[in-house]
């Protein structure tokens, strides 16, 4: 993992799920759980996507920010807190934008591109993919 400059690694076959991540003090956290088989329906904010810009259909003009893991997207850290990022804010590759809770453990997601927040396509407190967008930005 860090050779190639990884901080998340999933892997899942035949049911069995290993992720390895990178956690607070470069210390590695690995961990694994047996899966459910992915459900053959989805629902609207549970669809997942590629971890590719959207650039097909809108001229090149909106990056999408994906999700790094499977787990519950969360706009702010508390109830009481106000949201990282809105629409219309500037974000750089620092910003923290959402918390994604993976196995109890509460991950900050970081931008990892320059711009401005155009659409919040996740929904608070539900479910992510990994690869799902959870923002454009343009």
């Amino acid at each position: 993992m860090r050779k190639n400059d990884l901080s998340v690694f999933e892997m899942e076959k035949d049911g069995f799920r290993l992720k390895l991540q990178k956690g607070a003090g470069e210390q590695t956290v690995f961990s694994s759980a047996p899966v459910a088989p992915a459900p053959t329906a989805t629902t609207p904010g549970t669809t997942a996507a590629p971890a590719v810009p959207a650039e097909a259909g809108t001229g090149g003009a909106l990056k999408d920010i994906v999700s790094p893991m499977v787990g519950t997207f969360y706009r702010a850290g508390s109830p009481e807190t106000p949201a990282f990022v809105d629409v219309g804010k500037e974000v750089s590759e620092e910003t923290v934008v959402c918390i994604i809770e993976a196995m109890k453990v509460m991950n900050e997601i970081k931008a990892e591109t320059k711009g401005v927040i155009a659409e919040i396509v996740a929904e608070n407190g539900r479910p992510v993919q990994f690869g799902q967008v959870l923002f454009r930005v343009k």
